[in-house]
């Protein structure tokens, strides 16, 4: 039987998923899915091999065929003097066969990542990985600079590290206006499926689903810091698309999304904790506060964000969303 090439490549994304995921029965579950023979599916499995795509690990057993290189830019030579070396150099020739808008996403979040390490870290050099199979191509870019988060807390006076890394949700968060918008960091991870900064024993991350999160770690042999970025090679994103959902009719970045779980470890209560929050929002003319995993909020919170800070700032819409409904309760109580 054949199929037009939008089905088989559906099959086929589907089928490598699988090998990834290394899930038993690969030929039957994706036949099964696709109401597809047998026999069809082991013919596409031949050919993926045949392709360099996957190679048989045993009888039923596959994996992804995966290629990386690795680079070290020196500012010392000048490697760092202009981010489009950089990304000629290292990302630019994995992309040829690309369509545009994959080009374009790399070409805009690898390029103010290697800015960000040029312009901020200090380093004197950078390391660069690329690593790419069918399904995505993943690039990694370590400094031994001063540390992202470090610098952030430090210039702002933020007195943790968590408090530093939360101003990153927000966007517009720059040591240098100057030379910068401070957008880079939050869009790049909007367009990425996966983005990861590893920096001073924490992690700051955000995925494909949005969902963000600040982990911490313990690597002693760990400085400087790491950013680690992916994305399916098959995306249709457009890096359009994401700019418009933080834009206004002009164009300007006028909407942020703060995903408030990430902000506190519990529920929050206080009004010195709204004033955390509230920090650097009169750049945006909507902020929208995800209330997602929280369960409560104390009078004194509710108060100073929609009632205080609502007050003293008419002109910026606040948005609660993914309110429970003790959370509600308590909005409505303070509106």
């Amino acid at each position: 039987m054949r199929f037009d090439d939008a089905k088989k490549q559906a099959i086929i994304i589907y089928l490598l998923e699988k090998v990834e995921q290394n899930a038993p029965g690969i030929s039957k579950a994706v036949s099964e899915t696709f109401s597809v023979n047998q026999n069809t599916i082991h013919t596409y499995i031949n050919e993926l091999v045949d392709a360099n795509v996957i190679r048989r690990v045993k009888r039923g057993q596959y994996e992804l065929i995966t290629r990386h290189c690795e680079y070290t830019l020196s500012r010392e030579k000048g490697e760092l003097d202009s981010d489009l070396y950089a990304y000629d150099h290292c990302m630019a020739p994995y992309l040829k066969e690309f369509a545009v808008n994959i080009r374009d996403i790399w070409s805009y979040t690898f390029s103010e990542m290697i800015n960000n390490v040029m312009d901020h870290s200090r380093s004197e050099r950078v390391r660069i990985r690329i690593d790419q199979d069918y399904l995505k191509t993943r690039a990694s870019i370590l400094d031994d600079g001063v540390g992202i988060f470090k610098k952030i807390k430090e210039y702002f006076g933020f007195a943790t590290l968590d408090e530093a890394i939360c101003e990153l949700f927000k966007g517009k968060l720059t040591t240098d206006s100057h030379n910068h918008s401070g957008e880079g960091i939050f869009f790049t991870s909007k367009l990425m499926d996966e983005f990861f900064i590893v920096s001073s024993g924490k992690v700051f991350s955000n995925n494909r689903f949005d969902q963000s999160d600040i982990t911490s770690f313990t690597e002693a042999a760990f400085s400087g810091t790491g950013v680690f970025m992916a994305l399916s090679n098959h995306s249709q994103k457009r890096p359009k698309d994401v700019f418009d959902l933080y834009s206004n009719e002009d164009g300007r970045f006028s909407k942020t999304r703060i995903p408030l779980k990430n902000m506190f470890d519990s529920s929050p209560v206080s009004r010195s904790q709204a004033k955390r929050v509230c920090n650097r929002l009169e750049g945006f003319q909507e902020v929208i506060l995800d209330f997602d995993g929280i369960q409560w909020m104390g009078q004194g919170f509710a108060h100073q964000l929609f009632h205080v800070f609502a007050s003293e700032h008419p002109e910026i819409r606040l948005n609660p969303v993914n309110m429970s409904e003790d959370v509600r309760k308590m909005y409505v109580h303070v509106s």
